[in-house]
Formats: C-alpha cells, sequence, structure tokens
C-alpha cells in the first residue's frame, strides 16, 4: 500500500484572485511582509499497488485525467510506502 500526496497549484501566469484575496487579508492582519499568496489543492490517495514506480504511474494518470487542468494547472506529488497496512 502506498501513499501519494499531491499539490495541484495554478501556473505562475494564471492569475490567482482567490491568492490575492487572502493576501490582502492577511496584510490586513498587520503581516505586510506577506508578498505574494498562492491558493492550490492538496490530495492524498492510498494506492494498492506493488511498487512504488506504479504508484506513481496510477498516480501521475489520475492527475493527469482528473485532478488537474492542463491548460491551467501544475501539479507535483510524492509517493511513500505505508508500513503495517494492507
Amino acid at each position: 500500500m502506498y501513499l501519494s500526496k499531491i499539490k495541484i497549484t495554478l501556473r505562475k501566469s494564471i492569475l490567482d484572485p482567490q491568492g490575492k484575496a487572502v493576501e490582502h487579508s492577511i496584510q490586513s492582519l498587520g503581516y505586510g511582509n506577506i508578498k505574494d499568496t498562492r491558493i492550490g489543492k492538496f490530495v492524498e490517495l492510498k494506492i494498492d499497488a506493488a511498487s512504488d514506480k506504479e504508484a506513481g504511474r496510477i498516480t501521475d494518470e489520475i492527475c493527469s485525467k482528473l485532478l488537474a487542468n492542463p491548460v491551467m494547472e501544475d501539479y507535483d506529488f510524492e509517493v511513500t510506502k505505508l508500513n503495517g497496512v494492507k
């Protein structure tokens, strides 16, 4: 069993109005040193696979076909083996 931790973010060239709204709110709390805020998604998948390579391949396919919009978003993931989980 493997755990995939996936981070999905808007591409740097895409405006992030939600990130800007959060950034302005943070600054209104007195944290003027915050200069750039981006909002993204975090997804965890438990995958029953024979190897970390297979779990990575499955994760990549799910990201590219379903979780991330390839026109606007980038994704990155990390696969780790779950010990003692069946």
